[in-house]
């Protein structure tokens, strides 16, 4: 028997955790952790500006801090960059009260960091972060494009209702096979391939793929009614399917919305239809023809000159279009790569295809396939924009626009490619006929004849 018995057990025990107190002292003793409070919870920056932002950091003197780093993690997103350094004559403050300018690069999301350097030129990188959204500044200059291609729109589709026949309308919805044939590829197809490719394309960013699932679930805009008329399609058969296409958009937006859209989204809860915004869409593009159906009706002669002047319209309005929606949105461009320009060129050219296709397996003209293969490929990218901006939060409602935005600048082109051959085809028969006419020697009239083809061209 132990002579110490029980207090072996005691003693046994003591020098078991005589290395966990040591350690726990060694705790007791550390350092205090630097620590920083900032203004604000988060910044918003537009691009190019700079915001001032203040702090706070304590615990200075305590860990021996000879210089404090305020960076940022994205530098080409944020710009921020202050050096403090502590001398004789502050060297002894606890804590410090400063500010940094914050100043915005490119649209995104990053974080402001603090690093301290202590006397040993060791770096301290302080945990608290300040979330940092650099977005885009509302400007002027959009509200403008905006206001003028509502206008100039509104007055092209009087034009359309003064030239429509209004008796080929009513017959197209009694047997519907055009519109039919657009209907299942706007609403059924290009829907399917949009997701396809969204995904295909964009497999790491949700935010993207959903610009291109938006895109392809919007209904056909105005832009398909000026090209067939300008590429000698059925103009009527066009605004026909755009017309029953912009109503069944109330009900396939929804529907492809709430049920593949819920792959892209991880909940319904942030999902917004715009109803009002088709709503108007569908207002606006009835009114105007509704003018223009009165004008054909009780003022014949007006509506003569209306007919007239369509396709210069028509035509200014497109190259206004273009050339107005680059100017405004440059700093997209910055963003395009070869998936982008790939997502731009796959959904409206599988569209045209796509329409064409099924237009020629039923048997329809020249003319109808022509407008059927326009009206399925052409997207309206203005939905899809308001759709994103809607939707998601700055910046990404911005940086998502770029899908739209590349799909819009590839649809036209080769749509302007099929117009340079049309044109090309027809200053060549032009020739051919002066030619021809030439050689036969004809009377007096058929050489006034090649005068006048030679003047006109």
């Amino acid at each position: 028997m132990c002579p110490l018995y029980p207090l072996q057990y005691i003693l046994m025990y003591l020098i078991l955790l005589w290395p966990l107190w040591l350690f726990t002292c060694v705790l007791a003793y550390e350092l205090p952790k630097l620590s920083v409070q900032y203004e604000f919870e988060n910044i918003t920056v537009e691009m190019d500006k700079a915001k001032e932002v203040n702090f706070q950091i304590n615990n200075l003197k305590e860990n021996s801090i000879s210089s404090i780093n305020i960076l940022s993690k994205d530098p080409d997103i944020l710009k921020v960059e202050r050096q403090i350094v502590f001398d004789d004559a502050n060297y002894d403050m606890n804590y410090l009260n400063s500010s940094f300018n914050a100043t915005g690069v490119w649209l995104g999301k990053t974080e402001v960091f603090i690093q301290a350097i202590n006397q040993k030129n060791e770096k301290i990188n302080i945990t608290k972060t300040l979330p940092a959204t650099v977005i885009r500044k509302d400007r002027v200059i959009d509200h403008i494009f905006t206001g003028s291609v509502i206008t100039l729109v509104s007055i092209l589709y009087i034009n359309f209702g003064c030239a429509l026949d209004w008796s080929y309308l009513k017959e197209t919805i009694k047997k519907p096979i055009g519109p039919v044939i657009g209907f299942f590829g706007q609403f059924l197809i290009m829907p399917v391939l949009s997701f396809v490719l969204g995904r295909s394309l964009f497999p790491d960013s949700p935010a993207l793929q959903l610009g291109m699932f938006f895109t392809g679930v919007s209904p056909a805009g105005g832009a398909s009614n000026i090209w067939t008329y300008i590429l000698g399609g059925n103009i009527n058969l066009s605004i026909a399917m755009t017309t029953i296409s912009t109503f069944a958009a109330f009900g396939m937006m929804p529907l492809w919305i709430f049920t593949l859209g819920r792959v892209i989204f991880n909940s319904s809860d942030s999902l917004k239809v715009p109803y009002m915004k088709i709503g108007q869409f569908a207002f606006a593009l009835v009114v105007p023809l509704a003018i223009g159906y009165l004008i054909q009706k009780y003022a014949p002669n007006f509506c003569k000159i209306m007919v007239r002047i369509l396709k210069p319209l028509a035509s200014f309005l497109l190259l206004f279009i273009i050339i107005f929606a680059v100017v405004t949105n440059t700093y997209l461009f910055d963003l395009f790569s070869w998936r982008m320009v790939v997502a731009g060129l796959g959904l409206p050219w599988l569209g045209y295809l796509l329409g064409m296709v099924s237009a020629i397996i039923l048997k329809q003209n020249a003319k109808d396939v022509l407008a059927i293969s326009i009206e399925t490929g052409i997207q309206n990218t203005g939905i899809a924009i308001f759709l994103l901006r809607i939707t998601l939060q700055q910046p990404e409602a911005d940086l998502t626009t770029v899908v739209p935005v590349a799909v819009a600048v590839m649809t036209p082109f080769p749509l302007m490619l099929l117009f340079f051959v049309k044109k090309c085809r027809a200053r060549y028969n032009q020739k051919k006929t002066v030619l021809h006419i030439m050689e036969n020697g004809r009377d007096l009239e058929d050489k006034q004849h090649v005068e006048t083809l030679t003047a006109n061209q």
